[in-house]
Parts: structure tokens; sequence; C-alpha cells
């Protein structure tokens, strides 16, 4: 039997927008322990979106993870000896983590000088439904929607 699951630490908000979700952002975006680091990258991300869109960059980075959000994934499971690919619902947690780890590993992968750059880049094409980051959500809905034959087999 498993033990007890940890339990989750709450998170304290941003001082700019004091918003939890950014905090959990810039933790995925953090390397090395270096937080404060991380934060500047993602306010001068922020302010370069703002710039590039005339909109607020706040609510064009919120629109961008919204629609980078998962609402189904394909889990394996093994069946008298074959492995299947099931369609299944992604818990809210899960959706959010995986929406932030996507934006954030496209953008590294983006071309251009600065990190706060490349994530300015994949945040607007996000929130335009463009970039690496929203077709890889479209792949996971589609493998989702080829895979939906299997779905009598979710536990």
């Amino acid at each position: 039997m498993r033990k007890a699951q940890a339990k989750k630490l709450p998170l304290a908000p941003d001082p700019k927008f004091n918003d939890k979700l950014v905090t959990r952002f810039v933790n995925n975006l953090m390397w090395e322990g270096k937080k404060s680091g991380a934060y500047s990258i993602f306010y001068d991300a922020l302010d370069k979106v703002t710039k590039q869109t005339n909109e607020d960059g706040y609510e064009v980075w919120k629109r961008a993870l919204a629609n980078v959000t998962p609402g189904v994934e394909v889990r394996s499971r093994r069946i008298g000896g074959a492995t299947f690919q099931i369609p299944a619902e992604v818990r809210q947690d899960r959706k959010v983590s995986l929406s932030i780890k996507w934006l954030i590993r496209y953008s590294r992968d983006r071309n251009g000088r600065s990190m706060s750059d490349k994530l300015a880049g994949e945040i607007v094409a996000a929130s335009k439904g463009e970039g690496a980051a929203f077709k890889k959500k479209e792949d996971t809905h589609r493998m989702a929607e080829a895979n939906k034959a299997f779905a009598h087999f979710r536990i």
C-alpha cells in the first residue's frame, strides 16, 4: 500500500500582480534556485508582450495559458500483452501544470537573444493560437481523438 500523499505547500503570491499562478509559473521557469532572476525574466517578457501587442501583458499571458491548457490526454495502459493509448480527462491541477511546462519548454527552444525575448514570443504566439506550445496541445487532443476507440478500457 502506498504512503499518504504529500501535502501541497501554499504558494506566496507574486509581488507585482499578487497572483499565485504567476509564482507557480516563475517556479517552473527558475533554474538553479535563482528565483529573482526568473522573476525578472518573466516581468521583462510581459513588458515586451505589452509593447508588441499594445495590450496588457498580464492578460495576454493568461490568455496564452488558457489557449495552451489541454482538456484530454492519452495514458498508456497494458492490457493482455498489448499497450493501448487510452484517452483520459486531465485533472485541473495537471492542466495548469502541463500548460506552464509547455510554454516554458517551447520558449526555451525558440531562437532569440534572451530568455525574456523567447518567452515573450511564445506568449504572443500562444495567445493568438499559434506557436509550438499550442501545437503540442492540438497534437495531444488529436492523439486522444484518434484513440477514443480504446476509451472503454479506462479505469
